[in-house]
């Protein structure tokens, strides 16, 4: 069975994202709380693909994967599917974009729902634009 693609972002939305940028490779923060448990459950009805602005590199994307798989060993523990480590991400539950893929549903902390009407969108009222845990 295709299962549609359900692109999430990761800053924000799975990672928690307190801590300033430092890099692609530094991910300072644990997870949004209940963001890994809902991820593994999502993974029944979508593929679940991550993206970043990390995942322009490939130093990038190990980072986001290991990061994942240490924080879900300590939310399911050792013998989870997303405690599991492989070199080639090819079994890992979740998979990992280099760009922004083509997706039946995006999840990002920095977007709005375009309606079909661009007067309902002032310009210099996106200038005030604060994402949920900054506001």
């Amino acid at each position: 069975m295709n299962k549609p693609t359900l692109c999430v972002d990761f800053d924000g939305v799975v990672h928690s994202y307190n801590t300033p940028w430092t890099n692609p490779e530094t991910i300072s923060d644990g997870p949004v709380p209940g963001a890994l448990r809902w991820l593994w459950k999502a993974t029944e009805w979508f593929q679940v693909v991550i993206y970043s602005s990390r995942s322009k590199t490939e130093g990038g994307i190990d980072a986001m994967h290991n990061w994942l798989r240490s924080e879900s060993i300590k939310e399911f523990g050792e013998g989870h599917p997303m405690s599991t480590m492989s070199m080639d991400r090819t079994s890992y539950p979740l998979t990992f974009a280099n760009e922004k893929p083509a997706a039946f549903l995006t999840i990002d902390d920095r977007a709005i729902t375009f309606d079909g009407d661009w007067s309902a969108l002032n310009p210099t009222e996106l200038l005030h634009f604060k994402p949920w845990n900054k506001r």
